[in-house]
């Protein structure tokens, strides 16, 4: 079976195939509506069927089941060609029914992951199978980065099917950053009026000469978020939307000044910031940024109904603070000893105003500089360490750490290479990765909700560079985060290139516009635009 991610257990060929055709129809039991939607609407209309509804013994017909008995993600999948025959789902609960519909649409070949069909009138079979799986993780996440280069809402609809294709259940918005604010938010317009576009762009890497003039933006309305929640809930995915702070700012300061330090810098003169790497300019830690961003967050918490909310947190340097006379006065009248404690205190705050309100605060793992704020969960991307200290303090984490899972890091060595970043992080690398590191005890490893990739969009201007870097690396983690794999010496990775001979089938009916295994494509490449490749083998710590 060439299934992707690998699951559990599979018996089979245990007798005839079930066709699967016009005369298939579809019942579908309380609670299992999203998955009854999905099959009529994408898998129906890729093979041009209807999927009528019928009734619950109907011979070869689909159904779907609620069974208690399973995990809430698990799902057994039965083809069955004696008396009535057909196709059973039986889910733990819907997210379970809607993961075995994805595995049903992998079993049809990949004429079933196109938008319409192809050869009308074709008959085709279910083979005869029996799959019973679940999920190793309950957060399988793809960070996607709209505030470096701006994703259209069609391109982010686009990204949650992909994910859904592959069994991926948590979409990490990142929102808001220095070179753009993506999110409206009504109280304060000139976020989106000011902050949501840039006079110009770096063309690859901070240090490249080159400049793209062009003005550069975009944003999402509340509508639009609205819709990208629902679409993400209708996929059994969950959206966490991130808003960046107290660094990765400048946007919100370009628009609002009095954020910023204005007793050390004019702020008046900033713009949103049209580079990459770490910007010096911060929020001032005062009253008036807390009940700013309280505002903020009031209109983000009615948009997104997620358990966690990221503040970011990362890479904020302190500087700024340092020469503040107000941010010294606040860090002695708080007793703080450095800034790194006023850092922490800005972070704790935000988290006992989101507990309060029923919310889990999630951030980088710079959180923990200072003291790790209470109740707070821990985004480890500075390697393994970070997410080793928060679980072995009692946190939940998410591992991402850049040296495995940073996916606008190089794919190959080679010279064609697009915009080179990075150590390299070969298909085979990702596919070895485990999120659960050896130092943890069992209880302490329980505290590692999951993991995620993330898609930081500095050299990737549109969703055909994203489609480049994301696959097909994305359907390796894909099998890390959901399949129950051994150690990550054992793999059979070899197997694996060998399923994914026919998972490229399916990409390429969706229209991804993955790196072949054999380099890029002529039109992939990107000669002349300078990236940051680092040699070696990347610290895995």
């Amino acid at each position: 079976m060439d299934l992707v991610p690998a699951p559990r257990t599979v018996e089979g060929p245990l007798g005839r195939d079930v066709p699967f055709d016009a005369n298939t129809t579809l019942w579908a039991a309380p609670g299992t509506e999203t998955a009854e939607r999905w099959l009529r609407g994408t898998l129906g209309a890729a093979l041009g069927l209807p999927l009528r509804p019928g009734p619950r013994d109907a011979r070869d017909g689909v159904r779907l089941c609620l069974d208690d008995t399973l995990a809430p993600e698990a799902y057994r999948l039965s083809v069955v060609a004696h008396g009535g025959g057909g196709v059973e789902i039986r889910g733990g609960g819907p997210a379970g029914v809607f993961w075995g519909a994805q595995t049903l649409r992998q079993l049809l070949g990949p004429e079933a992951f196109r938008r319409a069909p192809v050869r009308p009138g074709t008959r085709y079979a279910v083979p005869h199978r029996t799959i019973e799986d679940a999920p190793r993780f309950r957060w399988r996440g793809l960070m996607l980065d709209v505030a470096r280069h701006f994703m259209p809402k069609d391109g982010v609809l686009r990204c949650l099917d992909l994910m859904a294709a592959h069994k991926l259940n948590v979409f990490h918005f990142h929102l808001t950053d220095d070179q753009g604010w993506r999110i409206e938010i009504r109280r304060h317009p000139r976020l989106t009026e000011v902050g949501s576009w840039r006079a110009r762009t770096k063309i690859g890497h901070r240090a490249s000469p080159l400049w793209d003039d062009k003005p550069h933006g975009g944003f999402y309305t509340q509508d639009d978020i609205r819709e990208i929640v629902a679409y993400a809930a209708q996929r059994h995915i969950t959206v966490v939307p991130e808003i960046d702070v107290p660094g990765h700012s400048q946007a919100a300061i370009a628009a609002y000044p009095e954020l910023g330090n204005t007793d050390v810098v004019d702020t008046t003169a900033l713009s949103v910031w049209d580079t990459w790497g770490v910007n010096p300019n911060v929020l001032a830690p005062t009253d008036h940024t807390l009940r700013f961003y309280e505002g903020v967050f009031e209109e983000v918490l009615e948009l997104f109904p997620s358990e966690f909310v990221h503040v970011g947190g990362d890479e904020c340097p302190k500087e700024q603070w340092r020469r503040s006379p107000a941010a010294q006065a606040r860090i002695a009248e708080l007793g703080l000893a450095d800034e790194d404690q006023l850092q922490s205190w800005f972070i704790r705050h935000f988290d006992t105003w989101l507990a309060a309100r029923g919310r889990r605060l999630i951030g980088w793992d710079e959180i923990l500089e200072g003291g790790l704020a209470d109740g707070a969960a821990v985004s480890s991307w500075r390697g393994y360490a970070g997410g080793i200290a928060a679980a072995k303090a009692g946190h939940d984490v998410v591992m991402c750490p850049e040296q495995q899972v940073y996916f606008d890091h190089r794919q190959a060595a080679g010279a064609d290479e697009p915009v080179p970043i990075g150590h390299v992080r070969t298909l085979e690398d990702v596919y070895r990765f485990d999120p659960v590191p050896t130092e943890l005890t069992p209880a302490q490893a329980r505290h590692v909700l999951g993991t995620q990739a993330n898609l930081w969009t500095e050299a990737m201007e549109d969703h055909a560079r994203v489609d480049y870097q994301a696959f097909p690396r994305l359907a390796a983690f894909a099998e890390v985060a959901w399949s129950d794999l051994p150690a990550p010496p054992e793999r059979d990775f070899a197997g694996f290139e060998r399923r994914m001979r026919a998972h490229y089938a399916r990409l390429d009916a969706l229209g991804v516009g993955y790196r072949p295994p054999g380099g890029p494509r002529p039109w992939q490449r990107r000669p002349g635009i300078l990236g940051r490749p680092l040699e070696g083998r990347p610290p895995n710590r």
